[in-house]
């Protein structure tokens, strides 16, 4: 008989997902109770001041190519098929997951149920299963929390992950890409996780589900950040990793919605989680206090951060084991957080690109037509070091700034998009929190001082009425003046040495989104072919 504690067990236990013969079986526990056990089972070591670090062995992030979704009958017709989505048999699946019920066998296991969504309209129960206390841990920073105990016992899970590190797929046997798998089945409602820690996959297959159930509800789902000034505007920060998306959305001066991930419903903004997942490598006490602060707090999980074993310090410069340190906290550690997670229709969004090649300006005002267009493309650029392989900076385009995560067309979520600007009179902006004064290797990054009073003039309406020009390239017009900023900043051209390099390189970025568009062809609407550079 499994060891459990009947007084939490609920009534949909884990029979119900074909699991027999377990150790025993932890539900919903609180965060300290999970401490004991993360402490107990030797997961990870306390920290001065309260976090707890943890490490998560060979993947210190994503496993993009071992993320597979399963071809079945009641999903099959809407996934966006091809590189990212890539198609699993449904037999394979079956077995998989035979195995992985076989490994559970005997073990420990640890159960959040917990709920996904900040609008009572939207919100779904899901079950969170793990071989680990710290992952559970994880859940329940990154979720929301269920506090009802009668509730709790009433829970019945929408969906559903199980995720065993330590249990291994067999390529030859399993048809996985590696030993490591990340299986999404949309008609089994089911994520399975192995072969990993990294929390993320986690955070990530929950966020996929939503990005496929969502929109089918008139519900965008975005990847972005949100916070609210003290008038009640809202703003969107949308950018793919390393453009200062968490960063910049994290205002003192703003109260924060969400740092990653929201819904746009008919009546506003919503936060899908509970929690924040920053990245926290070189994180700065003076340029980012509220992230840094909770790197020092009590309930606090940090993957891969450095620590020292004897005085429990951290070493947040420490990028010996990855440039990835995570922390994943409550948004309730924030002290400006929206406890409600929710928003009123967004007053601006804010597109954010790292410009490595010295091209974009820091800052220009989008039509809405430009906007879906950006938003389409996703893009940034990739600089060296940043991944093997990489010598020189190259362009990286991410649909929707979330490619990997998006199930359905990306085009659905871009029309989406275009259709709530539009209705809610958005404003929209470009900002490049990339390279000025010349290409990566020649030019330098803007200060992130200098992209907060770029985005503070946007939020506050200071770049409603200056003079602007357009951008020869692009077509965005781009203000001429920026309270603040040294208006040279604002004519990249300017700051070549030689201008017609400028021009040269700026056509051939123009044909990369050119080309990355080819891929949506038959599927985009012509409005958003507008909205980009046009052939001279």
């Amino acid at each position: 008989m499994n060891r459990q504690d009947k007084n939490w067990a609920p009534k949909h236990g884990l029979e119900h997902h074909g699991f027999r013969n377990m150790g025993r079986v932890y539900w919903t526990l609180n965060t300290p109770a999970l401490y004991e056990r993360i402490v107990r089972r030797r997961e990870g070591l306390v920290a001065h001041l309260g976090p707890v670090v943890v490490r998560t062995g060979d993947h210190t992030g994503r496993s993009p190519n071992d993320k597979i979704i399963v071809h079945e009958p009641s999903s099959a017709d809407h996934i966006w098929w091809g590189s990212v989505n890539r198609p699993f048999d449904e037999q394979h699946y079956t077995q998989l997951y035979s195995r992985l019920l076989a490994y559970i066998q005997g073990k420990d296991i640890f159960v959040q149920d917990c709920r996904v969504g900040a609008h009572p309209d939207y919100q779904l129960p899901i079950r969170i299963i793990t071989e680990d206390a710290w992952q559970s841990l994880f859940a329940r920073n990154m979720f929301i929390q269920v506090r009802d105990r009668s509730q709790l016992l009433d829970h019945v899970p929408e969906f559903r992950v199980l995720c065993f590190p330590r249990f291994h797929a067999i390529p030859e046997i399993d048809h996985t890409n590696s030993e490591t798998f990340i299986v999404v089945n949309f008609g089994e409602k089911t994520i399975l996780i192995g072969g990993t820690a990294y929390g993320g996959e986690i955070k990530k297959s929950i966020f996929t589900i939503l990005n496929y159930v969502l929109p089918r509800t008139a519900v965008l789902s975005m990847h972005c950040s949100a916070n609210v000034g003290e008038r009640g505007d809202t703003a969107l920060f949308f950018g793919l990793s390393g453009t200062g998306k968490t960063s910049l959305s994290a205002d003192p001066d703003r109260a924060l919605i969400g740092d990653d991930e929201h819904g746009w419903s008919d009546d506003g903004i919503f936060n899908f989680e509970g929690g924040c997942y920053a990245k926290v490598i070189r994180l700065s006490p003076e340029a980012e206090p509220h992230i840094y602060e909770c790197t020092r707090r009590f309930g606090t999980v940090l993957e891969n951060v450095a620590i020292d074993t004897d005085t429990r310090r951290l070493d947040l410069d420490d990028d010996s084991l990855t440039e990835n340190t995570r922390a994943c906290y409550p948004i309730t550690h924030l002290p400006n957080a929206v406890r409600g997670g929710r928003g009123e229709h967004p007053k601006n969004v804010v597109l954010l690109t790292c410009d490595a090649f010295s091209i974009f300006p820091p800052v220009a005002k989008l039509t809405p037509e430009q906007a879906m267009y950006h938003f389409l493309s996703g893009y940034t650029a990739k600089v060296a070091g940043t991944e093997r392989g990489i010598d020189e900076p190259q362009a990286t385009f991410s649909s929707c700034f979330g490619a990997p995560f998006m199930a359905l067309p990306p085009t659905v979520y871009a029309d989406m998009f275009g259709e709530r600007i539009r209705k809610h009179g958005t404003k929209c902006w470009l900002i490049n929190t990339g390279w000025i004064g010349g290409p990566y290797g020649v030019g330098h990054r803007i200060d992130i001082a200098s992209t907060r009073a770029i985005v503070d003039a946007a939020l506050s309406g200071k770049l409603d009425d200056v003079p602007m020009v357009q951008d020869p390239n692009f077509g965005f017009q781009v203000p001429t003046t920026c309270p603040g900023i040294d208006d040279k900043l604002l004519r990249p051209r300017e700051a070549w040495q030689d201008p017609a390099d400028y021009d040269r390189m700026a056509q051939e970025l123009a044909g990369r989104f050119g080309e990355n568009l080819k891929q949506f062809e038959g599927h985009m609407a012509e409005d958003i072919r507008n909205g980009g550079p046009q052939p001279s």
